[in-house]
């Protein structure tokens, strides 16, 4: 039944979260022999921009029930840590908004006019998705509104819409079925191409192979980002742990793949994440309000 899961989107944060804390520990190279053996990092693993941002989107959906653009522009804004990780447009858009520049002009003047079309809308949108879990439509519509704060290309918006929908359908779907329904959603273009391949690669096993057909966010496009996460969490969404060793083993913008692919698997009821993992991830914001009840 369609409506509002303030639950099920703090469960997708805390999974999106776990997720970016965890693929982030493979930046670093004493890490990589962990990822190879799929062994756990040690602690602490600290969270990047895509957690920042997507508690950014649970206050305001906290607050507001639906996803109000000049509220998030000054809450991305005012808790935007330049030391997140956060890319050079993004860094230097929440910095003018801050001093008082109108996001509208900033995210459509990104680069020449076009507007970014990087993996930053959709790596921050899956709790948005479970928070209107039960109706993709919805959840659609909210996610482009959520994507053209900062990403205003076409692209970048058809990825965030896809990764909310994704977030927003039933757990218990095929993966066929579950990669059709979220491409019934997203416009036509290069993130949809690439969701089509993703349903035809279904049936092959190997994520290193499935990255290399469907990028791995290595050139941090949402047209080289989503696809892959959405062919691991079509084929993975009952194990969050298996998720993720699947996503990370792939390589590429890990922290983000991870993130993604982590929001979705965790917006799904039956899905617990695993203590130990958690016990290594640094805490969420102290001004993150708690989850409310659905």
């Amino acid at each position: 039944m369609a409506g509002m899961s303030p639950s099920l989107a703090h469960a997708s944060l805390l999974g999106l979260a776990l997720g970016d804390a965890f693929g982030s520990q493979f930046f670093v190279p004493a890490n990589r022999p962990h990822l190879s053996a799929r062994t756990l990092p040690p602690a602490p693993w600290q969270w990047t921009d895509d957690t920042e941002m997507a508690c950014s989107v649970v206050d305001v959906l906290t607050r507001r029930g639906a996803v109000d653009q000049d509220d998030l522009a000054d809450a991305f804004a005012a808790r935007h840590d330049f030391d997140r990780g956060y890319g050079p447009a993004t860094n230097r858009l929440l910095r003018l908004v801050r001093e008082g520049g109108d996001w509208r002009e900033l995210a459509t003047g990104l680069f020449d006019g076009t507007g970014s079309w990087g993996n930053g809308a959709a790596m921050r949108v899956a709790p948005l998705g479970a928070w209107f879990a039960g109706d993709p439509a919805r959840a659609a519509a909210e996610a482009a509104l959520s994507a053209e704060v900062t990403h205003a290309h076409p692209e970048a918006v058809a990825g965030a819409v896809a990764v909310a929908v994704a977030a927003a359908l039933d757990p218990s779907l095929p993966p066929g079925r579950f990669l059709d329904q979220v491409m019934a959603h997203v416009a036509p273009g290069l993130v949809r191409d690439g969701l089509a391949e993703a349903r035809q690669l279904l049936t092959i096993a190997d994520p290193g192979l499935a990255a290399r057909m469907l990028g791995n966010g290595r050139r941090v496009t949402a047209h080289d980002t989503v696809p892959f996460t959405l062919w691991v969490a079509a084929r993975e969404r009952g194990d969050f742990e298996r998720a993720m060793w699947t996503t990370a083993s792939a390589g590429g913008d890990v922290d983000t793949t991870c993130a993604i692919v982590g929001g979705i698997v965790a917006a799904a009821p039956q899905v617990t994440l695993p203590p130990k993992w958690l016990s290594r991830r640094e805490p969420l914001p102290g001004w993150l309000r708690p989850a409310r009840k659905s």
